[in-house]
């Protein structure tokens, strides 16, 4: 496995794990909230971060995440690759090489907030909103010392 940097003509292949990866952990979010979130991805989204990608050893994308001035602003693993590992992988290299040590969670998403507690995060604070205004509250998570 490696971690390298993604570059634009992989924006679809993170498209399509980001999808598969928000229908098997955000079950809160409507068949509406997803096309939604999905038209912002390429277009807003993943141009607004530096995205870094987990290969396996046919140079085949398994995972990403997307970080922004210390803050992990997405973190998805194709389904069929979570729990060997990946996800742990990427944020220990975001922590590691790109001082990440906050991130933002969907209070819903209780695999997302078991994980990062996991990782060493602690919940700081909560918005009943999320970024977009959208009533999907938000934990502010942060790397504890």
């Amino acid at each position: 496995m490696q971690i390298t940097t993604a570059i634009p003509n992989e924006y679809p292949e993170l498209l399509k794990i980001w999808e598969s990866s928000v229908r098997a952990t955000h079950d809160f979010l409507s068949e509406d909230d997803i096309q939604f979130y999905k038209s912002k991805m390429l277009s807003d989204f993943f141009p607004a971060v530096s995205l870094q990608c987990a290969k396996d050893n046919q140079e085949k994308i398994t995972g990403f995440i997307g970080l922004s001035e210390g803050n992990i602003e997405m973190l998805f693993i194709a389904p069929e690759h979570r729990g060997l590992g990946i996800g742990s992988m990427l944020l220990n290299d975001a922590i590691t090489h790109h001082q990440a040590s906050k991130v933002d969670v969907n209070e819903q998403n209780t695999q997302a907030i078991i994980f990062y507690e996991h990782m060493g995060f602690k919940t700081i604070n909560r918005s009943a909103l999320d970024s977009m205004s959208n009533p999907f509250p938000i934990l502010h998570m942060q790397l504890s010392a």
